[in-house]
């Protein structure tokens, strides 16, 4: 292939990968303007797991600038934006990537993408219905009568997106541990024999990726133990033996 024919083949790739990222930001501003127009209940939603540390009330939030609440609303709508445009911004990456993928690999990527948003979807629903009201709670036991708090509706915001992303992106780990042995990376008796590397590392992140409390940590770190030998588990019975 000569020069010419390279930088017209470049070329052609690049104007596709515009062509797909302006689909993408079109989906999202989309989005974002039907996320941002239920914010309000969005944001509602997500103050539910406050709701059993303040038994008998329903304000416990506050805002301690006066441009908070715009901003905090703004934030919900793009993080909405980016969920309700997820299926689309998935087809146009496929479309851009699946000429140059072989037989092989188009047969696995679909199913990967379907699995990871279901683990994505748990790991999600977990952190609301559980993780969140228990340490919550736990955290807001600190107050008494000489200490009450008063919670930012931002800081909370921010605060709750970081600790449901970080269950969606952990509940990722059975698929990654399943695709590395199935493409003969890692085995099954191997991956068994790393727990304690994976118990040290699964204490890491939860403290990294959690508030600086041990029962936050723990909520993290226990899971993605357990997640880890389940995706070991897969790996010995779908795995390559070799």
């Amino acid at each position: 292939m000569t020069d010419n024919e390279n930088k017209l083949e470049l070329a052609g790739h690049l104007t596709e990968l515009r062509r797909r990222l302006i689909y993408c930001l079109l989906s999202i501003a989309a989005s974002f303007c039907v996320a941002y127009y239920f914010s309000a209940e969005l944001y509602e939603l997500l103050t539910e797991p406050l709701r059993p540390a303040f038994p008998g009330s329903d304000k416990f939030l506050a805002f301690t600038a006066v441009t908070e609440p715009f901003f905090t609303y703004l934030k919900v709508g793009v993080v909405g934006g980016i969920l309700l445009a997820a299926p689309v911004i998935i087809y146009q990456c496929w479309a851009f990537v699946s000429p140059g993928l072989y037989a092989g690999e188009k047969r696995w990527f679909l199913p990967s993408v379907f699995f990871s948003t279901i683990l994505f979807t748990l790991g999600v629903i977990f952190c609301y219905t559980l993780v969140l009201p228990f340490a919550l709670k736990y955290l807001l036991g600190y107050s008494g009568p000489e200490l009450r708090p008063v919670l930012s509706m931002g800081l909370y915001f921010a605060l709750t997106t970081k600790l449901l992303f970080a269950f969606g992106v952990a509940f990722q780990l059975p698929l990654v541990v399943l695709i590395l042995s199935l493409v003969g990376v890692v085995g099954g008796r191997q991956l068994a024999g790393w727990w304690k590397y994976a118990l040290i590392c699964s204490v890491f992140f939860g403290a990294f990726l959690t508030p600086p409390d041990v029962v936050s940590q723990l909520l993290l770190a226990g899971p993605l133990m357990v997640l880890y030998f389940l995706g070991v588990l897969l790996a010995l019975i779908f795995g390559k033996k070799k």
